[in-house]
């Protein structure tokens, strides 16, 4: 295995590397992102308004160090936003439009056992209106969901086994499935709330993030593949100053 040697200690390779690599190929993207004066006035507005760090400077490790953006550049962060901006805004409608059925979210009532003879009895309640789903789940569901009266979510397609949401995607609230078998489990299950995904704010924010980490992990799996680099090819200036580096084999 490959460590990092510093002034203060030992750092496994595997560990910090990946980090570094990516902190190096963040600043080489943002490197050309020019701010605007109101740009800077907001930023700092904000700043200004965050309560100070509450870890005197002193304790912090050498991974903190590292992979902390120096003090010259405190706008590293609004760059990087900007950048996010400028890279993939005008894909995120086609995107969202792409996600929309994995981001799309239901509230449904579950029981799950693994006894056939079991799941059709209590099916045969629930379908005459005999018990609910409330009554029935703490009783006789083998899963989380017997703590909350059988009910589960708001959970996005995305989240669940594809059987489940192709189910909950074709059904409309109140109805109810007969038992299905997958795996080793019988499910009855019932659409309480259907939630259309919404493009708002927040969700744009959380798209453009996606795009953004997927661009990255490229971005990283590349520089991982080119066996020929070095930590010293990444270490760069302000990373460098200070520390003792060296790598060893064990």
């Amino acid at each position: 295995m490959w460590y990092l040697i510093a002034r203060n200690g030992v750092i496994p390779r595997y560990r910090l590397l990946p980090r570094l690599f990516q902190e190096f190929i963040i600043d080489q993207a943002i490197a050309s992102i020019e701010l605007t004066p109101v740009e800077i006035a907001s930023y700092q507005s904000r700043i200004e308004q965050q309560p100070t760090s509450q870890f005197p400077t002193g304790d912090r490790t050498l991974a903190d160090t590292l992979l902390s953006p120096p003090p010259d550049n405190s706008l590293r962060q609004y760059r990087l936003e900007k950048f996010k901006q400028l890279t993939w805004n005008r894909q995120i409608e086609s995107y969202f439009l792409k996600r929309k059925k994995q981001l799309d979210a239901a509230v449904y009532s579950l029981i799950r056992t693994r006894e056939e003879g079991l799941v059709h009895e209590l099916y045969f309640r629930l379908e005459e209106g005999e018990q609910t789903f409330a009554e029935l789940a703490p009783l006789y569901s083998q899963g989380g969901e017997a703590k909350t009266q059988g009910l589960v979510g708001p959970v996005e397609m995305g989240r669940l086994h594809p059987t489940v949401a192709q189910f909950l995607q074709n059904s409309q609230p109140g109805q109810l499935f007969a038992p299905v078998h997958l795996g080793e489990w019988w499910l009855i299950i019932k659409l309480e709330q259907w939630l259309p995904a919404q493009l708002d704010s927040t969700m744009h924010q959380r798209l453009l993030n996606e795009l953004f980490e997927q661009w990255l992990q490229e971005q990283l799996q590349q520089v991982i593949n080119q066996s020929h680099l070095t930590l010293e090819t990444f270490l760069v200036p302000q990373f460098q100053h200070g520390f003792n580096v060296q790598m060893i084999n064990s």
